[in-house]
């Protein structure tokens, strides 16, 4: 599979600052994480006391940087200042350089009380690595899919993590990848169990649009063409080839694509199996999304850690 550079994939981050997308309840679920961290006393927090204390906080691992605003808020609601020596989206580079040690990559430093700084610590290295993981693969699996010459639309999935939602979906945008539907409110998705509980694709696609009007968007998750072609003619926004093969994707996106040309428009989304290691063969000039649930589940985190400097002897 060939391999397109870094810089020739656009991402969101070039259109704007991600952290303006952020609803302002994202500081309470912080507050809710550090209260989680520590419910009682902060006995650690008492042996060291808040003499003001300065840290630096260590790339130890390749990837791409992210979750800025959420390390921010974390230290500003324990009374500490971070100043960022990289920016979000930019790769981490363990290779070291000047006097850094080699297999590090100094990120940011964060002042403050020392109780302060090792009352954050955790939850902020905990929220960075994994939306930084995150935003790492996307960004490899979309360079792959450019590579393999796709020019569509790479998407994350629902399987988010509980309460984590909102990190995870930013871990996608900053890698390049769609956040597809947030939650349940964001456009009407019908499954296979939405359509065998109301009895067929028509008339759960009827029912949808009576309820979700003009302006929220339908899809329609099917197992054949037959299925497509049933959910194109009752009005679906979107298609799913859900569970396709490599193979079996192209030639049905194809026909479905020649099929219905000059008589209905829908996007054509293809789900399920698709892996970094085999993106090229679901890659079709007929389909414009492929989403998979690999860019968020279970993918390695990026190392960081954060090391308070040493007092000056005086």
């Amino acid at each position: 599979m060939s391999h397109t550079p870094q810089d020739m994939v656009e991402t969101p981050l070039e259109k704007g600052d991600l952290s303006h997308l952020l609803p302002s309840t994202y500081k309470t679920q912080i507050t809710a994480w550090l209260a989680e961290d520590t419910p009682a006393f902060d006995y650690a927090g008492f042996v060291v006391g808040d003499a003001p204390r300065t840290a630096t906080l260590w790339g130890k691992s390749a990837g791409i940087l992210a979750g800025v605003p959420f390390f921010d808020e974390v230290f500003r609601q324990v009374g500490c200042t971070v100043e960022w020596h990289a920016r979000e989206g930019s790769r981490v580079d363990t290779g070291g350089s000047g006097a850094e040690p080699t297999g590090k990559m100094k990120m940011a430093t964060v002042t403050g009380p020392a109780r302060g700084i090792l009352l954050g610590e955790r939850v902020a290295l905990n929220l960075l690595a994994r939306c930084s993981g995150i935003a790492s693969y996307s960004r490899g699996l979309l360079l792959n899919l450019r590579g393999a010459g796709y020019e569509g639309i790479l998407a994350g999935t629902r399987k988010t993590t509980p309460g984590f939602r909102l990190v995870e979906k930013y871990g996608m945008l900053v890698g390049g990848a769609d956040t597809h539907r947030m939650d349940l409110s964001s456009m009407i998705m019908l499954k296979d169990n939405h359509v065998w509980s109301r009895g067929s694709i028509t008339d759960a696609v009827h029912a949808a649009r009576a309820a979700g009007g003009f302006s929220v968007k339908i899809e329609v998750e099917v197992q054949s063409e037959e299925e497509a072609d049933e959910a194109a003619a009752a009005g679906a926004d979107i298609i799913m080839l859900d569970n396709f093969t490599g193979p079996g994707v192209k030639v049905a996106a194809k026909n479905l694509k020649e099929r219905w040309a000059g008589k209905k428009q829908f996007l054509l989304e293809v789900s399920g199996g698709l892996r970094i290691d085999n993106a090229e063969q679901f890659v079709s000039p007929h389909v414009d999304i492929l989403s998979t649930s690999c860019i968020h589940q279970g993918v390695p985190h990026v190392d960081f850690s954060l090391k308070i400097e040493m007092p000056k002897a005086e």
